[in-house]
């Protein structure tokens, strides 16, 4: 089971009446009714669970018990939640914690532009905020759009403060609507933790088995040509949020006689990287899927 085969939970109706109790009782209110929508999705998903389990077995070093697992959704049910909050531009109450902005700084001065490599780990909604709370320049999210459509329309909708915009992978425009953010001296971000079943993927050792990793952000950051960082923020508590600034490559280069040699370079350092930050803060680990794609074969 991959994370593109997986349904999509919850419908329209759910996330509307999430949006009506937010707005009418408040962050307080809602945060009390994460407990008990929580649990219902721990019970009522086996196989996430189970994905759940394995992951947590590894990054913790120990066999997870249920409270680490409850944990691991609720952490994801809490960056929800504030994710409505953070796109309508009501972050009074938010402690949002920056490590490594003067590294970042220092790349937006150089006026080149800088790619964002990202994971499916924490809120990429904190990054948001940030953007939105005093960066100087564009700032651009390429993302795939397509597998959780209800929810996606869902938050677009919920976006009326945030600047951030979001570019479609997979549409014609969407190279040369970032090369143009870069061009302008702007940050575009790229999620390089899951493999759509058109990219083409490249195993890593990944917390002590291979898994694989998409080809295409890093050959998208190599045709770019923008330096590259590690971008993540994660989960610390309540309205409580920590995000990082992390070099990564000056340039991402793909030699044409050794491009497969290169590229499992590039991706081999970017696992070694995300495998760091997972152990460092695994319950913000959000694929509830097969990472290692070991389910289906055992």
């Amino acid at each position: 089971m991959t994370w593109t085969t997986q349904r999509e939970r919850g419908n329209a109706a759910a996330l509307k009446l999430m949006g009506w109790i937010i707005t009418r009782l408040g962050w307080r209110a809602a945060w009390l009714l994460l407990y008990p929508i929580t649990a219902y999705f721990f019970v009522s998903s086996p196989r996430q669970r189970a994905a759940s389990r394995r992951f947590l077995r590894r990054a913790l070093g120990r066999e997870p018990g249920l409270a680490d697992q409850f944990r691991h959704y609720f952490t994801f049910s809490a960056t929800l939640l504030d994710r409505v909050f953070l796109l309508d531009g009501r972050r009074e109450g938010y402690d949002i914690r920056i490590v490594g902005l003067d590294l970042l700084k220092e790349r937006i001065a150089r006026g080149q532009g800088c790619i964002l490599l990202g994971a499916h780990l924490g809120s990429f909604d904190a990054m948001r905020a940030v953007a939105d709370t005093g960066c100087p320049v564009e700032v651009v999210a390429l993302m795939h759009a397509q597998h959780a459509a209800i929810s996606m329309n869902f938050f677009t909708q919920q976006a009326a403060g945030t600047r951030t915009s979001t570019i479609p992978l997979g549409r014609p425009d969407a190279m040369l609507r970032a090369k143009e953010c870069l061009e302008r001296g702007g940050l575009v971000g790229i999620l390089a933790d899951r493999t759509p079943h058109q990219d083409k993927v490249a195993r890593a050792p990944f917390l002590g088995h291979p898994a694989a990793f998409p080809e295409g952000p890093h050959i998208l950051a190599a045709v770019l040509g923008a330096p590259v960082m590690l971008a993540y923020g994660v989960w610390t508590g309540p309205r409580r949020y920590e995000v990082h600034f992390e070099p990564f490559a000056e340039r991402i280069l793909l030699d044409r006689t050794r491009r497969r040699e290169d590229l499992a370079a590039a991706i081999g350092h970017y696992a070694v990287r995300l495998e760091g930050i997972a152990r460092a803060f695994p319950y913000n680990w959000f694929n509830f899927y097969d990472f290692w794609q070991e389910m289906e074969a055992g």
